[in-house]
């Protein structure tokens, strides 16, 4: 399911987004939807940084990368009905709540699958499809706003190993220790379990897609192509980083939230590429191959008996 992708990750590298966000459609809808105020927050003083003057640059080369939807498509991955997945004598599926009224039975739900009283701990507890929906349509970009993730934030902060001198500086070894707890709920999710109640949900994620402004695409086809995506991150062992200056008046409080990529082409990934790339290569490769058995799970064919459904 898209919550548990979007729950690992998120959960991952809640500080990636602590720098300025970009203000876009996506996020300005989304704020709407939630509620949330739409007014910028006051930032404590200029900041320029080189990621600033990089970033429109490094947002055109993600753009680009990801397949582009024609207008008014038929959907390119269409969902199997989860009535047509076994007689209606043996359907338990209950009838899905609005989605207004949804975010205690998909935590509910969540909880069964992963075997793990936490994931109610982790995940927040309102408009939670919305930001499933909004946080995985922002993986592929270069920001996304932390008051649109589904989780809550997760300690301990991102380390590394400046013990070289500021020139010489890595990503801690240790640091993939803080995403082996959500790592390893994620490893034990059946993948077609998964996907079953994905399906019974569906409808709720379609409503919210088309809510971000995309009443004539499926928010399938975009959870399809944003793991494509993901599974292209590269595997980096130790990546160099570096601390961004900042130039203002105000010291910076939390310093580990402005480190970079020393390498510019690990620098110019997404969003989501970069969670993968900073959680360590094994860590990587576990979320990775359960990925694959999602895709797979999302995409198989219907039978050619049986109707389709976005």
């Amino acid at each position: 399911m898209a919550a548990i992708v979007v729950i690992v990750i998120a959960a991952a590298a809640w500080w990636l987004w602590q720098a300025p966000q970009w203000r876009t459609r996506i996020v300005e809808t989304v704020q709407q939807s939630l509620g949330l105020a739409t007014q910028e927050p006051a930032q404590p003083g200029p900041v320029t940084t080189a990621e600033n003057a990089a970033a429109p640059a490094a947002q055109a080369t993600v753009d680009a990368a990801l397949p582009q939807a024609p207008e008014n498509p038929a959907p390119l991955h269409p969902l199997e009905p989860l009535e047509a997945q076994a007689p209606a004598a043996e359907s338990t599926a209950a009838a899905l709540p609005p989605l207004e009224a949804s975010d205690g039975d998909l935590q509910a739900t969540l909880t069964r699958l992963a075997g793990d009283t936490r994931v109610a701990t982790l995940v927040r507890g309102d408009q939670l499809v919305r930001r499933i929906v909004a946080t995985v349509d922002n993986l592929p970009s270069q920001r996304a706003p932390t008051q649109m993730w589904p989780v809550h934030p997760t300690a301990p902060r991102f380390t590394v190993d400046d013990s070289g001198g500021e020139a010489d500086t890595f990503i801690a070894p240790a640091n993939s220790a803080r995403y082996a707890p959500a790592v390893a709920l994620f490893t034990r999710l059946d993948m077609q379990q998964l996907a079953r109640e994905y399906r019974r949900y569906y409808p709720l994620f379609q409503q919210a897609y088309e809510e971000l402004g995309y009443p004539d695409r499926y928010f399938n086809d975009r959870l399809v192509a944003v793991i494509d995506h993901l599974l292209q991150a590269p595997e980096p062992v130790a990546p160099r980083v570096r601390l961004m200056p900042v130039r203002g008046e105000i010291v910076s409080q939390q310093p580990w939230v402005r480190y970079e990529f020393e390498d510019p082409q690990l620098e110019a990934l997404s969003a989501g590429q970069k969670i993968l790339v900073r959680m360590g290569p094994e860590n990587a490769r576990r979320v990775k191959s359960q990925l694959r058995a999602l895709r797979a799970a999302i995409t198989a064919a219907a039978p050619a008996n049986q109707s389709a459904a976005p």
